[in-house]
């Protein structure tokens, strides 16, 4: 497998979505999820036509977050997010982008997240570097956490789930006293690819979809970061969560975790099975 081959293809073909994601800033729900939860047509019309050229110019098969496709722990296979934040892109807020990961066998071995609305694209595959906007990204460099920004994945204080909001309130609370500064993006995507570009020393998601995670995890691991589940287990796409960080920043955030919530976030029951679309998730 020629990854930077697949790096460039895959960059190109998200370069070509560029004009119509930014064109669609703004676009109400097309389809509910949830309360808060929902799908724009740009969602929907991106999705089906960059899972049919990637599965053309690639011949790797696409599972995206709207329309599924093959098992995402076997081979290989692209994940894809058309509108990462889509609550964000619809509000026009433009923290929201388009994700892209490829896993092999369940590692994530490339990451594309191209932030359209901020004028920004960082890929990287395996062997690295990161690349932002196609030029190389200094490798990461240890820090502490006391100097450092981490971003925290969106939850409801009430929500229950393999994560109870009440925990992850008490969490939130004690990296407070503890960090430089907390930040709350509303996606994904841009917390982990800020990881991985140094702008954020670490960032915490509670979500466990592939087309979420995957290219951030590949971005960070480039960079030369670290990406595990909250755990503390190497992150694959079986992983219920996703923690990334820069070396040393990493090991003190899992210990605050641990000291807050000790072993209540251990291994997942669920591991080993394929992950599949959650109508319940936020985005």
């Amino acid at each position: 497998m020629d990854h930077q081959r697949l790096l460039d293809t895959a960059s190109a073909i998200l370069d070509s979505a560029v004009d119509e994601f930014v064109a669609g800033l703004g676009a109400p729900s097309a389809v509910e999820k949830g309360v808060t939860d929902f799908a724009t047509q740009v969602d929907l019309d991106l999705e089906r036509r960059l899972a049919a050229e990637l599965a053309d110019r690639t011949q790797i098969p696409v599972h995206g977050e709207e329309f599924g496709g093959p098992p995402v722990t076997e081979g290989a296979v692209w994940v894809l997010d058309p509108v990462d934040g889509t609550y964000n892109y619809s509000t026009g807020v433009p923290m929201a982008g388009i994700l892209l990961g490829l896993l092999v066998d369940g590692d994530p071995v490339l990451g594309l997240t191209w932030l359209p609305l901020l004028g920004r694209r960082y890929a990287a595959h395996v062997d690295g570097p990161l690349l932002v906007d196609g030029e190389p990204a200094p490798a990461l460099a240890p820090l502490h956490l006391k100097t450092t920004a981490i971003a925290y994945g969106p939850f409801n204080a009430a929500g229950q789930g393999r994560y109870p909001g009440a925990r992850r309130a008490d969490v939130i609370r004690a990296l407070s006293s503890r960090v430089a500064r907390l930040r709350m993006t509303g996606s994904t995507g841009v917390d982990m690819a800020y990881t991985a570009a140094g702008i954020f020393g670490g960032a915490i998601a509670f979500g466990r979809h592939a087309w979420d995670n995957a290219a951030g995890a590949a971005l960070v691991r480039a960079a030369g970061g670290v990406a595990t589940d909250l755990s503390g287990a190497p992150w694959t796409v079986s992983s219920p969560s996703l923690v990334c960080a820069a070396p040393g920043v990493h090991e003190e955030l899992m210990a605050v975790i641990g000291d807050v919530v000790g072993d209540e976030w251990g291994a997942d029951p669920d591991v080993g099975t394929t992950p599949t679309a959650n109508p319940g998730g936020r985005s």
